[in-house]
């Protein structure tokens, strides 16, 4: 019994550790690119490359070679492509959608992609985590409303293929026995398409020291570290669950806004919150008391 929830309460730690780095890598991409400090192929290059210096530093702490261990080391190559969709895609589709467009086809492409998945896997979902995701979503788009406008063609399809990305790379990332190490592999299988995204970009490189700080942040530690974080999560939440927790990510970057950035609490911020708290909570619910039956 002890044991038990000792595994539930590390889960519930990485998970929300893992949610607060994924809300700093989209503040941190969003600053980076709105200002024109940094183009988005040379955010996305110091980003990846970043997250391979870090884990170089982190093995030879350990003293152990970069290869991956996991159950499943067919994926990793998988992994590490989905990897490198998302990151390229993200970054590009951040130039012509406003964050509040944005984070809704992320994390309705994510949503969808985890669903189909799960459901693939021959897992129905009971109505109550039906029921829990609609809820959250909904908060979601009540959080990002007052900034929505008609996304162009070209955001909104970029925008799309990461959250399809991404989903893959969770619902692979679930199988995963040694999180550090096939998450440094997957940053490492992202080296080579790196450099060719370097040289098609080339002529339009535009680089500060600002842009150079965010990137590197959000790689080595944002990235890094919080997808290593996310892949111990992941071991322990259901796919539902594992989508469904990550549709808090606008709201926790809107509650980091207000925490660091003096921004204020808005009503609408307090019931976005409450109605997506509520969505997960009614989705863990219905799983430990229907959909485990």
């Amino acid at each position: 019994m002890i044991t038990v929830l000792y595994k539930k309460l590390q889960t519930i730690g990485y998970t929300i550790t893992a949610l607060i780095a994924f809300a700093a890598n989209s503040v941190l991409c969003r600053i980076a690119l709105k200002d024109n400090a940094i183009d988005a192929s040379s955010f996305t290059a110091i980003r990846l490359l970043s997250g391979v210096l870090m884990f170089l530093i982190l093995f030879s702490l350990k003293a152990k070679s970069v290869t991956s261990t996991s159950e499943k080391k067919g994926s990793s190559w998988i992994t590490g492509l989905m990897l490198f969709i998302y990151a390229v895609t993200f970054s590009f589709a951040y130039i012509s959608l406003d964050t509040g467009t944005g984070a809704l086809v992320l994390f309705g492409a994510v949503q969808l992609t985890m669903i189909i998945g799960s459901i693939a896997m021959g897992k129905k979902l009971h109505i109550s985590e039906w029921l829990g995701i609609g809820i959250s979503f909904s908060g979601l788009a009540y959080l990002v409303y007052p900034t929505l406008t008609t996304p162009s063609l070209s955001g909104f399809v970029l925008m799309g293929l990461s959250g399809i990305a991404w989903g893959i790379y969770t619902l692979v990332g679930r199988g995963s026995a040694d999180p550090m190490t096939d998450t440094a592999f997957n940053f490492k299988f992202t080296i080579l398409l790196v450099l060719c995204l370097s040289l098609i970009t080339f002529p339009m490189i535009n680089i500060s020291f600002d842009g150079v700080v965010l990137a590197a942040i959000s790689g080595a530690f944002a990235s890094a570290l919080g997808y290593t974080i996310w892949y111990m999560a992941l071991g322990g939440l259901s796919e539902t669950e594992a989508a469904v927790v990550q549709l808090s990510v606008p709201v926790i970057a809107a509650i980091g806004g207000v925490l660091f950035v003096s921004e204020s609490i808005s009503t609408r911020l307090i019931i976005a919150c409450i109605l997506v708290l509520g969505g997960i909570l009614t989705v863990l619910i219905g799983r430990w008391k229907f959909a485990n039956k």
